[in-house]
């Protein structure tokens, strides 16, 4: 552990030797990106300034990247030797990118701040700058200008081979591999779960490009449903299924959707195994983020001369992604993807919000790169496979040892690491496994270069989901961006000054924290009206075959499914709130029951089973009269803070508490206690106090 720490203490010579030998690999010819295609360039949000970083602009266009199947740095990526190669023998493909640049480079802070587009969309608009857009160009998609008065280079790019264009989200063109000129084709797993009565459903949703039938008889595949995983299954007969599209009331013949004459049942698991056809080469995603962002980091101009528009800008970079996108991230650590062609590191500083334990799977055959598990869907998927901590550790009935961060580390470019989780990664995406013994025993520690941080009571997404009515109860509200934008602002300042970062925070087993479901459910308060779970998410050791962790083929398909992994839960105290973690004033100082899972309504099937991603808000009791009349266990609101006063000042210990910690900026200090403030549950003769 001290040699990794010393390795990391290095990193900054290392870059800036890099930084030197930059004009000399532009000159040889060493560069990455073959071609920079800008297809627009203009000025961002009408030439507004963002405080002393002045106006932006946007840059966007296509790259044109090549690798060299035989470097050593590309040889985990599946099926590269199988694509097509042009008179270099390199395998070309092209991305999208978005950059939103100060117009005076002098005015940056030379950190370019990699956003992971999730499914092709930009997201940390909205997680940081709270404005959703995936084309910025007004002053409100700046939203509160966050990043923008900072002095952030911001950048997008296309890595997801599965994404459908549209809604100008960022795509990639990735290569098809083949055998001797010749389709390759394979058995492919589906699994589909709907949640309203249909005749047809794409092989895999959430506009993806699926792997098509190879025929649209295929004889040998086979459907089979169960309403849930741990029920047994029951094949549905050939002539009762076809590959087709219900439309206009007749099935279409479609190799990418799946008929079922009798229609889908809400909630239930149906299971198909097919021979599909073309796999595209999916690892070379992982490597357009490293080239990239190398290009735009570290080249002066692109194979052919054009010049890059970020050159002498820059002197670190930091990655963010989101779910999905902080899957990847957790996936190009563990490929040492963070380690360019050339050597240098790529990034400097990775935040990764709400991947769980999640990595895989995008570097395989036939990777269907939207999949990951949850407890009630697609548990036979591999997104959370050992090993799951930042320090070696062993899987007592397997064998295999390791940690997920042993190759960067190895290769000396160990980035700084923050990653964040919310109650329904605990819930739902197996969290507690990134810090405990694969057998939730005893907790381990993290590597010096991470920190982990629980966001208490909160949930997957911070804006309001889209599919509205897919859950049971009022669905979780708590707004952590304030904690993520100071928590951004720690890891750079980590970075490019060496400041010390916030202390971890997060639910431990020695300190009864982190407990088993079972104990929690004992635990939460009896809200009238409120079931609870039935359990939560534990991932599955899984059996792919013998090439799957060598050349990433499975050959068991679907695969052979062994025991879960056993996971944890965060406390609660009396009110259902959860007691480790860093507690925002709504937690700390609470108006109501804040809870990362949901549950699916009767109405979409698999009653009482976890949505995937939302979570619930039950209010307390206004009056003590409404809780008695309620029976309701929790105290009211009047009964803990008799006054608006009372409430102001416990709330605003907490915000100042938070801000000494540096887990809250300044900047958003006057927002909290302004809506401390404004909250509205006691009578007029309890005005505020303005102070």
């Amino acid at each position: 552990m001290l040699a990794a720490f010393l390795i990391r203490s290095h990193c900054r010579s290392v870059m800036f030797a890099a930084l030197l030998a930059t004009s000399l690999l532009a000159a040889t010819g060493q560069a990455e990106v073959v071609r920079l295609e800008i297809q627009q360039r203009e000025p961002f949000a009408a030439e507004h300034a963002f405080g002393d970083a002045g106006s932006y602009e946007r840059i966007t266009g296509s790259l044109h990247l090549a690798v060299d199947p035989a470097h050593p740095s590309n040889a985990r990526i599946v099926d590269l030797r199988r694509a097509p190669r042009n008179s270099a023998g390199q395998v070309e493909f092209r991305a999208d990118f978005f950059l939103l640049a100060p117009a005076n480079p002098g005015k940056g802070n030379g950190c370019l701040l990699y956003d992971v587009n999730n499914r092709g969309n930009k997201l940390i608009l909205a997680a940081i700058n709270e404005a959703r857009s995936n084309d910025p160009r007004s002053l409100a998609d700046a939203g509160n200008g966050f990043l923008m008065r900072r002095g952030y280079t911001i950048l997008w790019t296309g890595w997801n081979g599965d994404v459908l264009p549209g809604d100008h989200r960022m795509t990639i063109d990735l290569p098809v591999a083949t055998e001797s000129g010749a389709t390759i084709t394979g058995r492919i797993y589906s699994e589909i779960c709907v949640s309203e009565k249909c005749f047809s459903a794409p092989l895999c949703g959430g506009n993806t490009s699926v792997y098509p039938s190879a025929s649209l008889s295929n004889a040998d595949a086979r459907l089979t449903v169960r309403p849930r995983r741990s029920q047994p299954e029951v094949e549905i007969p050939r002539d009762q299924w076809a590959f087709a599209r219900w439309e206009n009331g007749k099935a279409v013949p479609d190799p990418a959707h799946l008929h079922i004459k009798q229609g889908f049942e809400p909630g239930y698991l149906y299971d198909l195994v097919y021979v599909g056809k073309a796999p595209r080469v999916s690892g070379l995603g992982a490597a357009s983020v490293r080239d990239a962002v190398s290009f735009f980091r570290y080249a002066a101009k692109d194979s052919n001369g054009r010049p890059n528009p970020l050159a002498g800008r820059l002197d670190r970079a930091c990655a963010f992604g989101i779910s999905q996108s902080a899957r990847l991230l957790n996936h190009v650590l563990q490929e040492d993807f963070n380690s360019d062609e050339a050597g240098r590191i790529v990034f400097d500083a990775v935040l990764g919000h709400v991947g769980g334990t999640g990595k895989a799977i995008f570097n395989a055959r036939f990777a269907q790169v939207t999949r990951h598990g949850s407890q009630h869907e697609e548990h036979l998927f591999p997104t959370d496979a050992f090993p799951f901590a930042t320090v070696r550790q062993r899987d007592p009935l397997t064998g295999q040892e390791g940690d997920w961060l042993e190759q960067p580390r190895r290769s000396g470019h160990l980035p700084r690491l923050f990653i964040t989780s919310t109650s329904t990664e605990y819930w739902g995406r197996g969290a507690s496994l990134l810090h405990t013994d694969v057998e939730g025993k005893y907790d381990v520690e993290l590597d010096p270069n991470v920190r982990l941080y629980h966001i208490a009571g909160g949930h997957h997404l911070f804006f309001p989901p889209e599919n509205k009515g897919a859950w049971r109860y009022p669905v979780n509200t708590l707004d952590y961006r304030p904690l993520l934008r100071a928590l951004l602002v720690a890891l750079d300042r980590w970075v490019a000054a060496g400041e010390r970062p916030p202390e971890s925070c997060y639910p431990r087993i020695a300190d009864g924290t982190l407990i088993e479901a079972q104990a929690y459910f004992a635990a939460f308060p009896r809200i009238p009206g409120v079931l609870l779970p039935e359990s939560c998410y534990a991932p599955l050791r899984l059996d792919l075959g013998p090439r799957w962790l060598t050349d990433g083929i499975a050959d068991r398909v679907p695969p052979l499914v062994g025991q879960a992994y056993p996971t944890l839960v965060p406390a609660v105290d009396a009110d259902g709130n959860e007691r480790a973690g860093i507690r925002l004033p709504d937690l700390a100082v609470p108006l109501a029951t804040y809870v990362g899972w949901n549950l699916r309504p009767p109405a979409c099937g698999a009653d009482r089973m976890l949505t995937r991603w939302e979570g619930s808000q039950w209010p307390f009791p206004r009056t003590p009269e409404e809780r008695r009349q309620a029976r309701d266990p929790r105290l009211s609101i009047l009964e803990r803070y008799p006054t608006r006063d009372v409430y102001r000042a416990a709330s605003n210990d907490v915000i100042h508490q938070l801000l000494r910690e540096g887990r809250l900026l300044e900047e958003d200090v006057q927002k909290l206690e302004a809506a401390a403030r404004d909250r509205a549950f006691w009578s007029a003769q309890s005005r505020p106090t303005r102070q």
